[in-house]
């Protein structure tokens, strides 16, 4: 099940990001998330916003954020251009501890029933999530820079 994340999630959902920052160094990913982000801070602002959701069965197994509306991060792309201009989704911060199948796939199912129109982002070494997004139907754009002008691989759904 996908729900609202909640603030009694937040120590639960800090957990899921220990083992997603753990398991990208493993695969050869070690600078996306590195420092510690996402902080706990910027986790509960997603709760507030109501744009963090957990996916559970008897326990938290999954977290992303679905943000309608622009994002200013994807405001100016490079070496390519997006697909549409019209409104969409942007996930961010998806992470699971790994025991859920299909996990990405179930986030696009929900977030699609939300806004058919999506764009996710990703680090150049994470090759394992440039492998989901492919499969699931997104389209590489071009590059974009995140918050700490890192460079990230930028893709859309339509």
């Amino acid at each position: 099940m996908i729900r609202k994340a909640q603030m009694i999630d937040l120590d639960q959902i800090f957990d899921l990001y220990v083992i997603a920052r753990q398991f990208m160094i493993q695969t050869g990913n070690p600078y996306q998330w590195k420092d510690g982000y996402p902080e706990k801070k910027l986790l509960a602002k997603d709760i507030q916003c109501q744009q963090l959701y957990v996916y559970e069965t008897n326990q938290i197994h999954g977290v992303f954020a679905l943000i309608i509306g622009e994002d200013p991060t994807y405001a100016y792309i490079e070496q390519g251009q997006w697909l549409d201009d019209s409104p969409y989704g942007t996930i961010h911060r998806i992470a699971s501890d790994g025991t859920i199948h299909g996990f990405f796939g179930q986030v696009i199912d929900f977030a699609s029933n939300k806004i058919a129109h999506l764009r996710i982002d990703t680090h150049a070494d994470n090759a394992i999530m440039q492998h989901v997004i492919g499969k699931n139907q997104f389209q590489y754009c071009g590059i974009i820079y995140v918050r700490d002008h890192q460079p990230r691989l930028a893709y859309e759904r339509i």
